[in-house]
């Protein structure tokens, strides 16, 4: 089958999926777009010392590419990029990948996307699809002086490799799951490490550095099927941590529990109550940690909770006045999260432009479509499941959902479609009060928040997802036919 021309954004986890799953239906014209040198997105872009994954290896893959021979029970960097590199390969991905291709504008102008490259390559597409993620937009912090300091400064999301932080005073800022990765993987070789915490993490004790037993390895290699199983029951099991954040009860309170027994790990009791957290456990996104504890104790560690002032050329100085000599600076400070496909110039249906149609901030139906913008679907856009479900299964969700119009598309059953404003009103009207008893939503601040004040995340369990994504109602959408012209059918 030719045709639908289908242009994908991004080669990062969801990027990929929606190549595998256009050539399972039999689509061979689309092209994927990737900014970066090489496919895996977050795991590309991401390659300071510590990295790992926070979710268990065996989890942590797609339905259709099984991988049971991991190296370790979280798995590094690494050996997640060669997974996903081995996707590419081995669904013949590589002839539809144009890596280095940064996306700068795409337009919606008779019945067709137009997109256009950083290098001045154009596209023409019927479908345009944005698997460009969330946490890729490195957050570079606003402190007075960071560009004073004579040493380097580097953003754990653009780490350098050339860069030897052995027997050098390090500073890192942030305290989040970057920091605590890179705390752990620094602190053996540093001369000293100073960890400037603005607000205190829960951190949960949890195997992240430990190998994936060799029994296991051996025991799925020769029982595929029950690898297979073993999968399902996973992802099963991971429903246990959607329930315990969407709804409150016994489940919340014994995960909690068992966080604040954690920080009993901390044997000295004044760093233990400065790195005690005032919000409940659960309510930004959850950090684990196999050596954090066991990091921050050592001789050459301190961690400095107060208000950093400013920076100058030789450290960094706290409100207090005390002034920390560092050689180099280490921002693991996080991403933009809430900015999506931008800052590419994505302007849809009538003129209207991305930022325009998000004045109020970024909203989707059902995470994946906007209204305005035809034939143009977002994966893992605004609330989707970063904090709550299996993000391979939400995405491959998605990219189904989406082979569905395209589909419908190549069927001469539609020409163009678009969600309807009501039905996007009325799902995040449906999104805010779901998000009222979630753990997300109990006093604490985090890069969950949009700028308006609410939770950009998945407050319903998978099977709701999958209601929304596997039978979409025609009446929630805005679908033109062929025979009928422009905006033959206007419905919901």
């Amino acid at each position: 089958m030719t045709g639908p021309r289908v242009l994908v954004i991004g080669a990062g986890m969801s990027g990929l999926a929606m190549g595998v799953k256009l050539k399972a239906a039999g689509f061979d014209d689309f092209t994927i777009l990737e900014k970066g040198s090489d496919v895996g997105g977050v795991w590309f872009w991401n390659r300071y010392p510590g990295l790992a994954c926070d979710v268990p290896s065996l989890l942590y893959r797609y339905s259709f590419q099984n991988k049971t021979d991991w190296p370790n029970i979280f798995s590094s960097r690494d050996d997640i990029l060669a997974y996903h590199r081995g996707v590419a390969d081995d669904h013949d991905l590589w002839p539809h990948i144009r890596l280095d291709s940064e996306v700068v504008a795409a337009r919606f102008a008779e019945n067709a996307w137009h997109v256009e490259t950083d290098a001045g390559e154009e596209f023409t597409a019927d479908f345009l699809v944005a698997a460009t993620g969330v946490l890729h937009h490195p957050n570079r912090p606003d402190i007075p002086g960071l560009d004073d300091f004579a040493g380097p400064v580097v953003h754990t999301a653009r780490w350098d490799r050339g860069l030897d932080t052995t027997d050098r005073r390090v500073a890192i800022i942030g305290g989040g799951s970057t920091g605590v990765q890179i705390t752990g993987a620094l602190q053996p070789t540093a001369r000293t490490l100073t960890l400037f915490q603005r607000s205190p993490q829960w951190v949960l004790w949890a195997p992240t550095t430990l190998p994936q037993p060799n029994f296991v390895t051996r025991l799925f290699r020769r029982r595929p099927a029950l690898a297979q199983a073993s999968f399902r029951a996973w992802v099963r099991a991971s429903a246990l941590f959607t329930d315990l954040t969407i709804h409150p009860g016994i489940k919340r309170r014994a995960v909690q529990s068992y966080a604040r027994l954690c920080l009993r790990l901390i044997r000295d009791r004044d760093l233990r109550e400065r790195l005690r957290p005032d919000y409940q456990p659960l309510c930004k996104r959850q950090v684990l940690s196999g050596n954090y504890f066991r990091a921050i104790q050592r001789p050459n560690v301190e961690v400095v909770t107060d208000r950093i002032d400013h920076v100058d050329a030789t450290g960094i100085v706290t409100a207090g006045g005390n002034h920390h000599d560092v050689d180099i600076v280490v921002l693991a400070t996080g991403f933009a999260a809430h900015n999506y496909m931008r800052p590419m110039n994505l302007t849809g249906r009538d003129g209207i432009t991305i930022d325009e149609a998000w004045k109020s901030g970024p909203h989707a139906f059902a995470m994946t479509s906007i209204p305005g913008f035809p034939n143009f679907f977002t994966i893992l856009g605004p609330n989707s499941p970063v904090g709550s479900i299996h993000l391979q299964t939400a995405a491959e969700l998605t990219c189904d959902h989406i082979i569905r119009w395209i589909s419908a598309f190549a069927n001469g059953e539609m020409t163009t479609v678009e969600v309807s404003e009501n039905a996007t009103r009325r799902f995040n009207s449906d999104v805010v009060d779901a998000l009222q008893p979630t753990v997300w939503n109990t006093g604490c601040e985090s890069w969950y928040f949009k700028d308006d004040g609410t939770v950009d995340l998945w407050p319903f369990d998978l099977a709701t997802l999958k209601q929304f994504l596997g039978q979409p109602l025609s009446s929630d959408y805005l679908i033109t036919h062929p025979e009928r012209g422009a905006l033959g059918d206007q419905v919901g």
